[in-house]
């Protein structure tokens, strides 16, 4: 009993010591504090770090284009707050960038590019301020087991990539709001209790999801809204040809078309998507809602169907990750 007590003792020990950052840098755009400038924070900290490192962010607008590379990893960056702690750009896809003489594209036009894993965000706005000008992305996700809570994203086309195949995200209690195609990519991603907002008459999401991928895009207790005036708006398109998207419990406004989703016709590389295609709904609400009138290839889950969509069998990997 003696050894099983010192056991368990030094294992709580070691999951206390791990749960704890093993560096805590705060950023002030007033020179108040260790850094200035965010990404002068995210390049100070250790590549392949020892465990957590925590970034705090004082309030302010930051300017900046920020990139978390692949080399860094357990990065928690938390904002004061969401409503004054704000990370924007405005670059935008054909815009020249000025260093390289280039045109940006939509893949680099990110105020926020994640590359690395394990990465937590809360309490802060990404904002790219382009707006009708060419793709333009706010945040860029390509890390593996990103986490984000109680955040912005604010933009318009294109405004969130959920970027990578293999990458698994989960959004909770954020607000994300865009024109077309605003939620788009290949990852597995969760919205847990968000508001999704349309600022034009066009699509939420356009999931790339691969054939092998069982889960694509996945809402859960949230709210579509839009801007004043707009009332006509798609669930979906589908990117790529085994695109997956699902709606679950979620409350959808009038400016949601009975239709729900569209096929994305015209596109000669894949021009029947919506036969291999899954874009589903479970139990949603409000004046949106017309599961009668839903394009034929689409799919009204049922409660037996439901069961497969909870958080540990959504992101369930060799790691048993669950956010």
């Amino acid at each position: 009993m003696k050894k099983l007590f010192s056991f368990l003792s030094f294992s709580f020990v070691i999951l206390s010591l791990a749960q704890s950052p093993y560096i805590t840098i705060t950023v002030a755009k007033d020179n108040s504090e260790d850094f200035n400038t965010i990404q002068s924070a995210i390049n100070s900290v250790r590549d392949l770090g020892p465990g957590e490192a925590l970034i705090k962010i004082k309030s302010g607008i930051y300017n900046e284009k920020v990139v978390i590379p692949s080399s860094k990893h357990w990065i928690t960056i938390e904002g004061e707050s969401k409503e004054n702690t704000i990370i924007t750009n405005d670059d935008f896809s054909g815009k020249l960038n000025s260093a390289t003489k280039e045109k940006f594209n939509t893949f680099n036009s990110y105020t926020c590019l994640v590359a690395g894993d394990n990465i937590k965000i809360s309490n802060v706005t990404i904002k790219n301020s382009s707006c009708n000008q060419g793709q333009a992305v706010s945040l860029h996700v390509e890390g593996d087991r990103f986490i984000m809570k109680n955040s912005k994203v604010i933009g318009c086309q294109d405004a969130l990539y959920a970027a990578r195949d293999h990458s698994r995200q989960y959004y909770e209690n954020c607000y994300i709001e865009g024109t077309t195609d605003f939620i788009f990519g290949q990852a597995t991603a969760v919205f847990k209790n968000c508001e999704i907002r349309s600022l034009a008459d066009s699509y939420i999401t356009a999931a790339a999801t691969s054939k092998e991928n069982p889960y694509g895009f996945v809402f859960m207790d949230c709210h579509l809204t839009s801007k004043e005036g707009i009332a006509n708006v798609f669930l979906g398109r589908p990117w790529r040809p085994f695109a997956k998207t699902v709606f679950i419990n979620t409350r959808m406004e009038n400016h949601i078309l009975p239709d729900g989703w569209n096929p994305w016709k015209g596109d000669k590389m894949f021009p029947d998507k919506e036969k291999t295609v899954f874009c589903g709904e479970f139990n949603s609400t409000g004046k949106g809602a017309n599961p009668d009138k839903r394009v034929e290839w689409s799919h009204q889950l049922s409660e037996k169907d439901i069961k497969n969509y909870t958080l540990d069998r959504i992101f369930n990997r060799s790691d048993f990750w669950v956010p």
